[in-house]
């Protein structure tokens, strides 16, 4: 079976790439360019397969994703995989030694904006789903290809249209398709974001009355949040293995140099945990503000309003679809070890907002440049990560 497997991966790759390549050299940047030249490319490749597919939009009827749905000839679960067609800005592209959109190979290395995160593992998992549909009659359950964008701007518009379409089967796991070969990430922390706006009275910099300006009282605040007192991470083996974290990642206010701001914004990212959850974050940082308006007070109070929220979540390596991924994994010869990450992803939407599906989020090739220049992604390894990744569907689908 495994023989089997990686002979049949082994026929894939030039399909493999060559979609994959395609999908770069159509810029997709998450909150910049449109999405449907890149969607118009899969839909092509899906249709001139026969491999049951339709749009996904949001719920202001903007395109926001393909899903594939095959299904077996046997009741039983459906599972899905997942990869966004969505990419990072390119950033400073005089800094790239090669363009962006490129999508050429060199030496071993997919390059260009999206090669790694995931316009191969799109391609990746759509060859997947042919290899699958050629055999629906004997699986169990079904199979669902989720093809999304709006991933990168962190609105997950595609994953969420997908979790509120009516006439989409439910998925007992997700296995999103993230790049890195030595870890399949099965976690990640929570977050919790909010607008703090400070307000000051507003005066001439240069007038003999003693004026605090926003950004001074806002300037307090980031230091009170910096020093907040936050719980560290449990010991080895205790749990969720990472500790919360707090940032203050943006800072608005003022204009010109005669003026004292009377508002200023900051932006705060709190990474959460089971131990340190939303409310937790959300407790703290009202408290911080609270303070500043008692030491250093204002005309107005301190508001925080609230923007995002998602849980943490995490598997246990002998949970699926975490299990048939590890074992799939050291079936190839891989050795992978179960990893929680500090970053949030869909998976956290799914433990949230799609009341608990458990998901994995992250096994694929070695890359390079992910959200940064140069970014490239290792093929001597795909036919291994695209056995891996059939075998796990296969045992998940109960083939025989």
């Amino acid at each position: 079976m495994r023989d089997n497997l990686v002979a049949r991966a082994a026929e894939q790759v030039d399909s493999v790439v060559e979609l994959a390549r395609e999908l770069i050299r159509r810029p997709s940047r998450g909150g910049i360019d449109d999405y449907a030249p890149v969607l118009a490319v899969l839909e092509s490749w899906l249709t001139g397969r026969s491999l049951p597919h339709r749009r996904l939009h949001d719920e202001q009827g903007q395109l926001v994703g393909l899903l594939v749905e095959i299904t077996g000839g046997r009741p039983g679960p459906w599972w899905a995989l997942d990869a966004c067609v969505d990419t990072a800005p390119f950033g400073d592209e005089s800094a790239w030694s090669f363009p962006p959109t490129v999508g050429d190979v060199a030496g071993q290395w997919l390059r260009g904006r999206g090669a790694a995160d995931s316009k191969l593992a799109a391609s990746m998992f759509c060859h997947i789903a042919a290899d699958v549909h050629r055999s629906a009659g004997r699986l169990k359950g079904g199979l669902a290809v989720l093809l999304d964008v709006d991933e990168h701007t962190g609105g997950f518009g595609g994953a969420r249209a997908y979790l509120a379409d009516p006439g989409a089967e439910r998925p007992a796991g997700v296995m999103i398709g993230y790049p890195g070969l030595d870890e399949v990430v099965v976690g990640g922390r929570g977050l919790w974001r909010a607008v703090i706006t400070v307000h000051s009275p507003t005066g001439h910099s240069g007038s003999s009355r003693t004026v605090v300006s926003a950004i001074s009282r806002a300037a307090r605040l980031v230091q009170s949040l910096d020093e907040a007192d936050l719980p560290p991470a449990p010991g080895e083996g205790a749990g969720f293995p990472l500790p919360a974290k707090l940032s203050v990642t943006a800072i608005r206010g003022g204009e010109g140099f005669s003026v004292t701001a009377d508002r200023c914004e900051l932006n705060v990212d709190v990474r959460t945990t089971p131990g340190f959850d939303a409310e937790a974050a959300e407790t703290l940082v009202r408290k911080a503000a609270a303070g500043l308006d008692a030491e250093l007070p204002g005309f107005a109070p301190t508001v925080v309003t609230p923007v995002a929220c998602w849980p943490a979540f995490q598997l246990q390596p002998d949970e699926q679809p975490a299990a048939a991924l590890m074992a799939a994994a050291n079936t190839m010869g891989l050795a992978v070890r179960a990893k929680v990450a500090g970053p949030s992803n869909i998976g956290n939407l799914l433990a949230g907002d799609g009341g608990g599906i458990p998901a994995t989020a992250g096994f694929g090739v070695p890359y390079e440049g992910l959200h940064g220049i140069d970014e490239r992604a290792s093929l001597a390894e795909l036919p291994q990560v695209y056995s891996v990744y059939y075998q796990a569907v296969l045992d998940l689908l109960d083939a025989r």
